[in-house]
């Protein structure tokens, strides 16, 4: 499934790896917040999710490094990038 429409659709769980404080400041409607150095510890329960996953960050390089990660231990994902640009497509299922 092409990331955009996963989005759009509702059909994938959002991961924004941005530290609690900058999670707190504004995030994505139903995002979870699990900061980039937390992702190894939390393998399991990233496997348990909805996938695909669609990592989001400030910028895209923490979200970056969190798709590489996550896609060696075989988890189905991609790099949302900006939370504010995955905030948009979200916006664009209604």
């Amino acid at each position: 499934m092409e990331i955009n429409n996963a989005i759009k659709e509702n059909k994938a769980s959002i991961i924004d790896v941005r530290t609690r404080g900058e999670f707190s400041g504004g995030h994505v409607a139903g995002s979870i917040n699990i900061p980039l150095n937390e992702i190894p510890q939390r393998m399991e329960e990233l496997k348990e999710m909805q996938t695909p996953l669609i990592f989001c960050c400030a910028s895209g390089m923490r979200s970056g490094q969190a798709t590489d990660f996550a896609q060696r231990q075989g988890i189905d994902c991609y790099n949302g990038g900006s939370w504010l640009q995955v905030n948009y497509l979200q916006s664009q299922s209604a």
